[in-house]
């Protein structure tokens, strides 16, 4: 199994106004992290005719956030990448799966703008980040024999934020 989890966030800041470097820094690890390790790890699963693969995404990546175009872009591309993989596994017994969280209480979370933590926070129906624990479940069981259907879709976290 495979569970792509790298990212940074970056600045928060108008599109116009990103310094591009940051930019670069966040789709670097965040997409091109996750293709590079797919990549690496894809033909091992092959030889096996099995494998799991879960993309740690972002409900950014489905609305985008403001002030995070790299982010937001970033987890968009993830999705589009897990969406492609897994169709080109579909012949194998590999999965391919994403799943979009919300906020959850994390170092790199938690060192975001505080006026940008509560908007982020008000756009969630639950009222509350995401626990670890929960993501951590659904994750789990993407990651399993018994997930043995689904593959090149998308799984909300977004604590009824995501509403597609």
């Amino acid at each position: 199994m495979l569970i792509n989890n790298a990212a940074i966030v970056g600045p928060n800041a108008p599109t116009w106004e990103y310094p591009p470097e940051a930019f670069r820094d966040v789709v670097q690890i965040g997409l091109i992290g996750t293709f590079n390790v797919c990549r690496a790890v894809v033909p091992h699963m092959i030889a096996q005719n099995y494998g799991r693969i879960v993309n740690v995404s972002s409900v950014a990546g489905k609305e985008g956030n403001p002030n995070a175009p790299a982010y937001s872009s970033t987890k968009a591309g993830v999705l589009a990448l897990t969406k492609s993989l897994g169709k080109e596994l579909a012949g194998y017994d590999i999965a391919v799966n994403a799943v979009t969280p919300a906020v959850a209480k994390t170092t790199m979370a938690m060192s975001q703008d505080p006026d940008f933590l509560k908007m982020i926070l008000a756009k969630i129906p639950r009222g509350r980040m995401l626990e670890l624990s929960e993501a951590a479940s659904m994750i789990c069981w993407l990651a399993t024999k018994e997930n043995s259907f689904t593959t090149a879709s998308t799984f909300d976290l977004s604590g009824g934020r995501a509403t597609y």
